[in-house]
Protein backbone atom coordinates (compact mmCIF):
# COMPACT_ATOMS: atom_id res chain seq x y z
CA UNK A 1 0.00 0.00 0.00
CA UNK A 2 1.03 3.51 -0.77
CA UNK A 3 0.27 6.36 1.55
CA UNK A 4 0.89 9.81 1.70
CA UNK A 5 0.73 12.05 5.16
CA UNK A 6 0.06 15.55 4.30
CA UNK A 7 1.88 17.37 7.23
CA UNK A 8 3.74 20.46 7.24
CA UNK A 9 6.59 19.15 9.35
CA UNK A 10 8.28 15.72 8.62
CA UNK A 11 9.94 16.14 12.12
CA UNK A 12 6.86 16.56 14.56
CA UNK A 13 6.22 13.42 16.51
CA UNK A 14 2.96 12.51 15.08
CA UNK A 15 4.57 12.56 11.46
CA UNK A 16 7.50 10.02 12.42
CA UNK A 17 5.42 7.73 14.67
CA UNK A 18 2.64 7.30 11.31
CA UNK A 19 5.98 6.92 8.82
CA UNK A 20 7.47 4.84 11.09
CA UNK A 21 4.50 2.75 12.13
CA UNK A 22 3.27 2.06 8.15
CA UNK A 23 6.78 1.14 6.88
CA UNK A 24 7.08 -1.73 10.12
CA UNK A 25 3.75 -3.32 8.51
CA UNK A 26 5.86 -3.05 5.00
CA UNK A 27 4.20 0.04 3.39
CA UNK A 28 5.28 3.01 1.20
CA UNK A 29 5.02 5.86 3.03
CA UNK A 30 5.53 9.87 1.98
CA UNK A 31 5.38 12.88 3.28
CA UNK A 32 3.67 16.09 1.41
CA UNK A 33 3.69 19.42 2.56
CA UNK A 34 -0.16 20.38 1.71
CA UNK A 35 1.33 24.02 0.97
CA UNK A 36 3.57 22.95 -1.44
CA UNK A 37 1.45 20.75 -3.42
CA UNK A 38 -0.30 22.79 -6.64
CA UNK A 39 -3.43 21.24 -8.14
CA UNK A 40 -5.08 21.19 -12.04
CA UNK A 41 -8.75 20.91 -12.34
CA UNK A 42 -10.06 19.87 -15.58
CA UNK A 43 -12.95 17.63 -16.34
CA UNK A 44 -11.64 14.05 -16.17
CA UNK A 45 -8.19 15.39 -15.78
CA UNK A 46 -7.36 16.47 -12.55
CA UNK A 47 -3.69 16.18 -10.56
CA UNK A 48 -1.67 17.14 -7.87
CA UNK A 49 1.88 18.06 -8.29
CA UNK A 50 4.80 18.33 -5.69
CA UNK A 51 7.94 19.70 -6.24
CA UNK A 52 7.51 19.86 -9.72
CA UNK A 53 6.63 15.77 -10.24
CA UNK A 54 3.22 14.06 -10.64
CA UNK A 55 1.51 12.88 -7.17
CA UNK A 56 -0.30 9.33 -8.64
CA UNK A 57 -0.92 6.06 -7.45
CA UNK A 58 -1.65 6.58 -3.85
CA UNK A 59 -4.06 4.47 -2.15
CA UNK A 60 -4.47 5.85 1.26
CA UNK A 61 -3.96 9.92 2.51
CA UNK A 62 -4.07 10.24 6.22
CA UNK A 63 -4.49 14.32 6.86
CA UNK A 64 -2.37 16.07 9.36
CA UNK A 65 -3.69 19.28 9.02
CA UNK A 66 -2.98 22.72 11.43
CA UNK A 67 -5.68 25.02 11.51
CA UNK A 68 -3.14 27.42 9.85
CA UNK A 69 -3.70 26.13 7.04
CA UNK A 70 -7.15 24.29 6.70
CA UNK A 71 -8.42 26.21 3.51
CA UNK A 72 -5.56 25.17 1.33
CA UNK A 73 -4.93 21.57 2.88
CA UNK A 74 -8.11 20.89 2.10
CA UNK A 75 -8.40 21.59 -0.45
CA UNK A 76 -5.75 19.21 -1.71
CA UNK A 77 -6.71 16.91 0.44
CA UNK A 78 -9.84 17.71 -1.35
CA UNK A 79 -8.20 16.84 -5.03
CA UNK A 80 -7.09 13.53 -3.92
CA UNK A 81 -10.51 12.61 -2.84
CA UNK A 82 -11.35 13.18 -6.43
CA UNK A 83 -8.45 11.34 -7.85
CA UNK A 84 -10.20 8.52 -5.77
CA UNK A 85 -7.60 8.03 -2.89
CA UNK A 86 -8.79 6.71 0.43
CA UNK A 87 -9.18 9.25 3.62
CA UNK A 88 -10.65 8.32 6.68
CA UNK A 89 -10.89 11.98 7.13
CA UNK A 90 -12.40 13.91 4.25
CA UNK A 91 -11.94 17.51 3.68
CA UNK A 92 -15.66 17.79 4.48
CA UNK A 93 -15.68 16.35 8.04
CA UNK A 94 -12.00 18.20 8.73
CA UNK A 95 -14.20 21.13 8.18
CA UNK A 96 -16.80 20.14 9.92
CA UNK A 97 -14.66 19.49 13.20
CA UNK A 98 -12.29 22.42 12.81
CA UNK A 99 -15.15 24.90 12.98
CA UNK A 100 -16.67 24.37 16.85
CA UNK A 101 -19.74 26.64 16.32
CA UNK A 102 -21.02 24.10 12.82
CA UNK A 103 -19.80 20.58 14.67
CA UNK A 104 -21.73 21.50 18.45
CA UNK A 105 -24.67 22.31 16.04
CA UNK A 106 -24.54 19.13 14.25
CA UNK A 107 -23.11 17.02 17.59
CA UNK A 108 -26.30 18.65 19.05
CA UNK A 109 -28.74 17.66 16.65
CA UNK A 110 -28.07 13.99 17.30
CA UNK A 111 -28.81 14.63 20.84
CA UNK A 112 -25.43 14.03 22.49
CA UNK A 113 -24.87 16.24 25.48
CA UNK A 114 -22.24 19.14 26.10
CA UNK A 115 -22.13 21.95 27.91
CA UNK A 116 -24.75 24.91 26.99
CA UNK A 117 -23.18 27.33 24.40
CA UNK A 118 -24.74 30.99 23.07
CA UNK A 119 -23.54 32.59 20.51
CA UNK A 120 -24.47 35.94 19.04
CA UNK A 121 -22.89 38.89 16.78
CA UNK A 122 -25.04 42.36 17.83
CA UNK A 123 -23.40 44.00 20.65
CA UNK A 124 -26.59 45.57 21.19
CA UNK A 125 -27.64 41.65 22.19
CA UNK A 126 -24.48 40.35 24.28
CA UNK A 127 -26.35 40.98 28.09
CA UNK A 128 -29.66 39.18 26.57
CA UNK A 129 -26.80 36.03 25.20
CA UNK A 130 -25.35 35.98 28.30
CA UNK A 131 -28.58 35.64 30.30
CA UNK A 132 -29.85 32.44 27.82
CA UNK A 133 -26.32 31.30 29.39
CA UNK A 134 -26.98 31.66 33.07
CA UNK A 135 -24.56 33.10 35.85
CA UNK A 136 -20.91 33.07 35.50
CA UNK A 137 -17.87 31.50 35.66
CA UNK A 138 -18.05 31.49 31.55
CA UNK A 139 -15.79 30.28 28.87
CA UNK A 140 -15.44 31.91 26.16
CA UNK A 141 -13.44 30.25 23.05
CA UNK A 142 -12.13 31.59 19.52
CA UNK A 143 -14.41 29.71 17.38
CA UNK A 144 -10.99 27.65 15.42
CA UNK A 145 -8.74 28.34 18.11
CA UNK A 146 -6.44 24.74 18.84
CA UNK A 147 -4.37 23.72 21.79
CA UNK A 148 -6.43 25.74 24.50
CA UNK A 149 -5.32 28.97 22.47
CA UNK A 150 -8.26 31.89 22.39
CA UNK A 151 -9.55 30.16 25.48
CA UNK A 152 -10.86 32.65 28.62
CA UNK A 153 -12.25 31.78 31.54
CA UNK A 154 -14.59 34.85 32.76
CA UNK A 155 -15.55 34.52 36.46
CA UNK A 156 -17.78 37.28 36.69
CA UNK A 157 -20.30 39.03 34.04
CA UNK A 158 -18.49 41.83 33.69
CA UNK A 159 -15.66 39.74 32.84
CA UNK A 160 -17.22 37.90 30.14
CA UNK A 161 -18.63 41.09 28.36
CA UNK A 162 -15.30 42.76 29.06
CA UNK A 163 -13.73 39.70 26.58
CA UNK A 164 -16.91 39.54 24.63
CA UNK A 165 -16.27 43.03 23.50
CA UNK A 166 -12.49 42.99 23.34
CA UNK A 167 -13.18 39.52 20.74
CA UNK A 168 -15.69 41.52 18.90
CA UNK A 169 -12.91 44.16 18.26
CA UNK A 170 -10.54 41.55 16.35
CA UNK A 171 -13.72 40.67 14.24
CA UNK A 172 -13.14 37.39 15.83
CA UNK A 173 -15.79 34.50 16.05
CA UNK A 174 -16.27 32.98 19.38
CA UNK A 175 -18.52 31.09 21.64
CA UNK A 176 -19.60 30.96 25.10
CA UNK A 177 -20.16 28.14 27.53
CA UNK A 178 -21.01 27.03 30.42
CA UNK A 179 -18.23 26.43 33.17
CA UNK A 180 -18.33 22.65 34.57
CA UNK A 181 -16.95 23.49 38.19
CA UNK A 182 -17.09 19.93 39.18
CA UNK A 183 -14.76 19.04 36.48
CA UNK A 184 -11.84 20.29 38.32
CA UNK A 185 -9.88 21.61 35.65
CA UNK A 186 -9.73 17.65 34.19
CA UNK A 187 -10.66 16.30 30.55
CA UNK A 188 -10.60 13.34 29.19
CA UNK A 189 -9.24 12.54 25.18
CA UNK A 190 -10.07 9.39 23.97
CA UNK A 191 -8.68 8.35 20.33
CA UNK A 192 -11.33 7.05 17.95
CA UNK A 193 -10.09 4.88 15.24
CA UNK A 194 -12.26 3.45 13.03
CA UNK A 195 -15.74 2.69 15.11
CA UNK A 196 -13.83 2.27 18.56
CA UNK A 197 -11.55 4.06 21.68
CA UNK A 198 -8.34 2.79 21.27
CA UNK A 199 -7.11 5.21 23.29
CA UNK A 200 -8.38 7.47 26.48
CA UNK A 201 -5.91 9.62 28.92
CA UNK A 202 -7.40 11.96 31.74
CA UNK A 203 -5.45 15.47 31.22
CA UNK A 204 -5.10 17.50 34.51
CA UNK A 205 -4.68 21.45 34.64
CA UNK A 206 -1.23 22.61 36.07
CA UNK A 207 -1.99 24.77 39.02
CA UNK A 208 -3.74 28.05 38.54
CA UNK A 209 -4.90 27.15 34.94
CA UNK A 210 -8.15 25.91 33.72
CA UNK A 211 -7.40 24.59 30.59
CA UNK A 212 -6.15 20.64 30.18
CA UNK A 213 -4.39 21.24 27.38
CA UNK A 214 -0.65 19.33 27.52
CA UNK A 215 0.67 21.97 25.45
CA UNK A 216 -0.45 24.66 28.18
CA UNK A 217 1.53 22.24 30.79
CA UNK A 218 -1.26 20.06 31.88
CA UNK A 219 -0.46 16.15 33.00
CA UNK A 220 -2.01 13.06 31.81
CA UNK A 221 -2.97 9.61 32.66
CA UNK A 222 -4.48 6.67 31.35
CA UNK A 223 -8.05 6.40 32.50
CA UNK A 224 -10.32 3.76 31.76
CA UNK A 225 -13.48 5.01 30.16
CA UNK A 226 -16.89 4.36 31.09
CA UNK A 227 -19.19 2.49 28.30
CA UNK A 228 -21.63 5.64 28.38
CA UNK A 229 -18.03 7.59 27.25
CA UNK A 230 -16.96 5.17 24.79
CA UNK A 231 -20.20 5.58 23.34
CA UNK A 232 -20.28 9.41 23.28
CA UNK A 233 -16.83 9.52 21.97
CA UNK A 234 -17.64 6.94 19.07
CA UNK A 235 -20.87 8.70 18.00
CA UNK A 236 -18.86 11.92 18.08
CA UNK A 237 -16.68 10.76 16.13
CA UNK A 238 -18.66 9.20 13.34
CA UNK A 239 -21.57 11.91 13.10
CA UNK A 240 -19.01 14.80 11.78
CA UNK A 241 -17.69 11.68 9.68
CA UNK A 242 -14.28 11.22 10.77
CA UNK A 243 -12.44 7.88 11.03
CA UNK A 244 -9.90 9.49 13.25
CA UNK A 245 -10.52 11.52 15.82
CA UNK A 246 -9.70 13.02 19.55
CA UNK A 247 -12.77 13.58 21.15
CA UNK A 248 -13.12 15.32 24.84
CA UNK A 249 -15.13 14.98 27.26
CA UNK A 250 -16.13 16.47 31.07
CA UNK A 251 -17.36 14.67 33.56
CA UNK A 252 -19.90 16.04 35.33
CA UNK A 253 -22.85 15.66 37.35
CA UNK A 254 -25.44 14.99 34.61
CA UNK A 255 -22.99 12.17 32.89
CA UNK A 256 -20.49 12.80 30.51
CA UNK A 257 -20.41 15.84 28.57
CA UNK A 258 -19.13 16.51 24.92
CA UNK A 259 -16.37 19.49 24.79
CA UNK A 260 -15.01 19.06 21.33
CA UNK A 261 -13.64 17.19 19.00
CA UNK A 262 -10.15 17.23 16.89
CA UNK A 263 -10.18 16.23 13.64
CA UNK A 264 -5.70 15.86 13.68
CA UNK A 265 -5.29 14.51 17.10
CA UNK A 266 -1.72 14.45 18.30
CA UNK A 267 -0.38 11.44 19.47
CA UNK A 268 2.28 11.86 21.54
CA UNK A 269 0.83 13.14 24.95
CA UNK A 270 -2.10 9.88 24.23
CA UNK A 271 0.89 7.25 23.44
CA UNK A 272 3.28 8.11 26.35
CA UNK A 273 -0.01 8.57 28.62
CA UNK A 274 -1.46 4.79 27.52
CA UNK A 275 1.28 2.86 26.01
CA UNK A 276 -0.49 2.44 23.34
CA UNK A 277 0.48 1.83 19.55
CA UNK A 278 -2.18 4.59 18.27
CA UNK A 279 0.02 4.84 14.84
CA UNK A 280 -0.17 1.00 14.30
CA UNK A 281 -4.28 1.33 14.73
CA UNK A 282 -4.23 4.19 12.55
CA UNK A 283 -2.54 2.55 9.68
CA UNK A 284 -4.45 -0.67 10.02
CA UNK A 285 -7.60 1.09 10.30
CA UNK A 286 -6.42 2.03 6.46
CA UNK A 287 -5.11 -1.58 5.53
CA UNK A 288 -9.32 -2.64 6.57
CA UNK A 289 -10.50 -0.24 4.57
CA UNK A 290 -9.12 -0.51 1.30
CA UNK A 291 -9.44 -4.43 1.77
CA UNK A 292 -12.93 -3.37 2.06
CA UNK A 293 -12.91 -1.37 -0.98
Amino acid sequence: MKIAILSRNTRLYSTKRLVEAARVRGHVVRVLDPLRCYVRIAPGAVAIRYNGKEVRDIDAVIPRIGTSSTFYGTAVLRQLEMMGVYTPNSSDAVLRARDKLRSLQILASRGIDMPVTVFGDNPDDSADVLALLGEPPHVIKLNEGTQGAGVVLAEKRSASQSVIEAFRGLYANFLVQEFIAEAKGCDLRCLVVGKQVVAAMQREASPGEFRANLHRGGTAVAVALSAEERRIAVRAAAALGLGIAGVDLLRSRRGPLLLEVNASPGLEGIEAATGVDVAGAIVELLQSRLRCR
